[in-house]
């Protein structure tokens, strides 16, 4: 990388406070959040969850944000979409970028739109950094150059997972351990910041006024034992291989998206696409696949320890869905009678 590709301003200010109306009424009860690490279970739940509580899905899914990319996402089905009205799927192409501000932005107007609907917004999936920007949110985000961010973008998307840690190591060992546990995505927004503002990206988090209010939460969490979650994980990557995955993987490339884009550089498909260019048998890939799943599971249990509220609720993903419907419903109801809100 060159210096005049990444060289800081002089001196980068924090941007002012957005002006924000007064929360109208019902803006600050609590929404509903089921998470729980990947292949856990959370899709019947929450269908069941939803169908129970009139409410309205919002996914928690970094990955199913992207346009054509269903079975390596575990997308719900469409006749489900039809049961249960969802949002957070499909909103970009491939070769976008979706930003856990972005997300917190539009997730702020589908909980907004919902409760005019006389419904409840139940927020689902496996991305903590997408839950964190409502309850917590982010920093409102520096004018960058879009020109020199695309091409440190490029520079990024060509190093190794090892040389990102390395750098944001250099660059903002605060965030080290969170970027290495959010991945080649998280590695690369902190280099982003640091190296285009100037300032590391936890410097920002102190000093930067946050993006919007806070959203109150209620957070569930899917658990069940660390083998057979693995051995589900083994089984749904099976699964996707035999339903598709590489039919859609050659799609999107003879497109004309690259296995750099954003949304083809998650776990399955930038395997798949091995396959499809003949550079990888689908054994191996399937192998790969599962371990990568494996450890991005670990990942999402260690961001579930340290960051979801203790006054949670832990529910065994192990007991049969209306069981687990009839704990959730019990919790929520007593909860939002004491809160005023129920």
């Amino acid at each position: 990388m060159t210096g005049d590709e990444v060289a800081p301003p002089s001196r980068v200010e924090p941007p002012p406070s957005p002006a924000e109306a007064p929360p109208s009424p019902g803006e600050r009860d609590p929404v509903l959040a089921l998470v729980g690490p990947t292949a856990v279970g959370k899709t019947a739940l929450s269908l069941a969850l939803a169908a129970r509580l009139r409410g309205e899905i919002i996914s928690l899914d970094s990955r199913q944000v992207y346009r054509g990319m269903d079975v390596g996402t575990d997308k719900v089905t469409r006749e489900d979409r039809e049961r249960i009205p969802h949002h957070g799927l499909d909103l970009v192409d491939p070769d976008e970028r979706y930003s856990a501000g972005r997300f917190g932005r539009d997730a702020r107007r589908w909980i907004r739109q919902i409760r005019e609907r006389g419904r409840l917004p139940l927020l689902v999936g496996g991305t903590g950094f997408f839950l964190k920007t409502l309850a917590d949110p982010v920093f409102r985000e520096p004018e960058m150059d879009p020109d020199r961010r695309e091409r440190l973008r490029e520079w990024l998307a060509r190093q190794s997972r090892l040389e990102l840690a390395r750098w944001v190591s250099l660059l903002d060992p605060e965030r080290a351990a969170v970027a290495e546990a959010g991945g080649p995505q998280r590695l690369g927004r902190t280099l982003e910041v640091a190296l285009l503002t100037g300032r590391p990206l936890s410097w920002w988090h102190r000093n930067a006024p946050p993006d919007a209010e806070s959203v109150p939460v209620r957070v569930v969490l899917l658990e069940r034992p660390r083998e057979e979650l693995y051995e589900r994980i083994e089984e749904r990557t099976q699964a996707m291989f035999g339903s598709g995955l590489l039919e859609e993987v050659a799609a999107l490339l003879a497109a004309g998206y690259r296995t750099s884009d954003p949304g083809m550089t998650g776990t399955g498909y930038r395997e798949a696409a091995t396959v499809v260019q003949g550079e990888c048998s689908v054994e191996e890939a399937v192998l790969q696949v599962q371990r990568a799943t494996r450890a991005y599971a670990r990942r999402q249990l260690t961001w579930f320890r340290h960051q979801l509220p203790s006054e949670g609720l832990r529910i065994d993903a192990r007991d049969p869905v209306d069981r687990q419907v009839e704990v959730v419903v019990r919790w929520w109801k007593a909860g939002t009678r004491v809160s005023g809100t129920g």
